[in-house]
């Protein structure tokens, strides 16, 4: 099978609901104001790619490639990050709305979140380290199991972490956000 090749191509205002996505892969591509909302967009390969005000949100991301990926201002919501294709997966996230995804068991170390709304967002048993969430919101986030090593927080707000059951070591937060690790131990913090 042939797989198509698109490089340095500029997608603006596409309704991929309504006109079908090529399979195949998009080297240094940046896609601005274009719907992928439910649609299924596996299978494809971004490379170097840019997504500027887009709406994800519900689409099926199975085997999809995401090398190198910035994501700013758009909607992500219920996005199953998890079914991924894994390898050399990176990518970066601001202003962005990922509430309700999962980065279930992702090794992700070194993503930036930057001012981003991550509510109830899964990152259990996952590999974040050296990440940082600047200003982002993780109300009711999932921490289980998960390798936070040397992120940094110190801006972040509304979490809960459980030290004792996640990876901490090295990583930053602020006097005023303490009470996100100690939530679990039903200390009062005034």
């Amino acid at each position: 099978m042939i797989n198509n090749y698109f490089d340095s191509e500029e997608y603006s205002k596409i309704d991929f609901t309504k006109t079908k996505i090529n399979k195949g892969e998009y080297d240094n591509c940046t896609f601005t104001n274009c719907n992928f909302e439910s649609i299924h967009a596996s299978n494809i390969q971004f490379v170097e790619c840019e997504f500027i005000n887009c709406n994800f949100s519900n689409t099926i991301v199975k085997d999809t490639a995401f090398k190198d990926v910035h994501f700013i201002n758009c909607k992500l919501i219920g996005i199953k990050f998890n079914e991924v294709d894994a390898f050399l997966l990176q990518f970066s996230f601001k202003d962005c709305q990922l509430n309700y995804s999962s980065f279930y068991q992702l090794k992700i170390p070194n993503t930036k979140f930057i001012n981003c709304k991550l509510e109830e967002v899964d990152f259990t048993e996952s590999t974040i380290s050296n990440s940082l969430f600047d200003n982002c919101d993780l109300k009711n986030a999932i921490f289980d199991s998960t390798n936070l090593e040397k992120s940094d927080f110190r801006t972040a707000f509304n979490f809960g972490i459980n030290p004792e059951e996640n990876q901490i070591k090295g990583a930053k937060f602020s006097r005023n956000s303490i009470d996100g690790l100690l939530i679990n131990f039903g200390v009062i913090i005034e």
